[in-house]
């Protein structure tokens, strides 16, 4: 690292610095040395590799969001609230995390959280990005826990903010661990996760029941990135009627065929939910067999959720966002239940 810019860097919550660094930004490339540079000052200085500007001295352009008369908990200094951010639509923000925002000396968020979201924090507050977003730079999981606990000694009042829900593939059960073991005390605040309210921004119930009675949520790769080993595919592929993979994007081929081979209809339909609940959510409609060559062919990325079963049919009827267009719905009965009986 040059030294005169690491300078810069670890100054970065000096407010005549702040003011200089989105034009050094500007001239500057991600890369290997980027990110070693950004990671010397990660811990050290509380502030995590950031992509938006520190905002120590931002200053607010609205009016802040006025919450309904209730008795709202107070966020204590030296208590940590782990908290949902739901799965980007800022309006699916519970008013628990709203509440915990207006208070909160820290914010420490994840990369899934949008930077809408973060304009509801405290004018003052510290913004600390963790990363946490697969194959992109991040901090390890268990610095992160451990500065949740330095921060929580020192006083101040921390919202750990994650996308969707912390208890759903969050790894929040973990930073709670940590910080019990520690002698930090928690909320938590649940979001909604993008498997339940992803898939409702496209029209498709994960719960219908003309179609399922059970539905398995599914984690698409283990600590180390690979597909998780101990998944039992043919409990998978024979059990629950509607099966909801998170961060399967990278191993889609991996569950394309972990399915079919124990069992699963090779033309089950398939909806792959990308950038779910925000402006640019995309839905591709596709089945277990075709799935992966329709992914690419669609240049579908991650952050995305792949929902296998018959509730994708659905869509064809549910898609309101489709109405709200004018769009009529494809097929308004997509089960066939009211459809007359072939002739024979």
């Amino acid at each position: 690292m040059r030294p005169a810019f690491g300078k810069i860097l670890g100054r970065a919550d000096d407010p005549h610095v702040h003011c200089r660094l989105p034009a050094c930004r500007a001239h500057l490339r991600p890369g290997p040395i980027l990110t070693e540079m950004a990671a010397a000052v990660t811990l050290s200085r509380g502030t995590l590799p950031s992509p938006l500007p520190l905002r120590h001295n931002r200053i607010m352009t609205e009016s802040p969001l006025s919450l309904p008369d209730f008795d709202w908990p107070a966020l204590e200094p030296g208590w940590v609230w782990l908290c949902g951010a739901g799965p980007g639509d800022p309006g699916l923000l519970t008013l628990h995390a709203l509440n915990g925002l207006r208070q909160a000396d820290v914010v420490v968020y994840d990369a899934l959280v949008g930077e809408r979201i973060l304009d509801w924090a405290r004018p003052d507050a510290d913004l600390v990005y963790a990363g946490k977003r697969g194959g992109k730079p991040s901090a390890k999981q268990a610095d992160i826990s451990l500065r949740l606990v330095e921060l929580a000694r020192a006083g101040k009042r921390v919202l750990r903010l994650k996308g969707g829900d912390p208890f759903v593939f969050g790894r929040g059960g973990e930073e709670a661990q940590t910080l019990i073991r520690n002698g930090v005390n928690l909320r938590i605040v649940p979001g909604i996760s993008a498997g339940i309210g992803g898939l409702a921004y496209a029209g498709i119930p994960v719960t219908h029941r003309d179609i399922n009675q059970a539905v398995t949520f599914v984690t698409g790769h283990d600590q180390t990135g690979g597909t998780p080993r101990n998944l039992d595919w043919q409990a998978l592929a024979r059990g629950a009627g509607v099966l909801v993979f998170y961060m399967g994007m990278k191993h889609a081929a991996k569950i394309r065929d972990g399915l079919i081979g124990a069992g699963r209809p090779a033309d089950d339909p398939v909806a792959v939910v990308s950038q779910a609940t925000t402006p640019g959510q995309r839905v591709l409609e596709t089945t277990l067999a075709a799935m992966v060559e329709d992914i690419a062919a669609a240049g579908m990325e991650p952050p995305a959720i792949i929902c296998v079963g018959r509730a994708v049919l659905m869509r064809q009827v549910l898609d309101w966002q489709g109405l709200m267009r004018g769009e009529p719905p494809r097929d308004p009965d997509p089960l066939g239940h009211d459809r007359p009986a072939p002739e024979t």
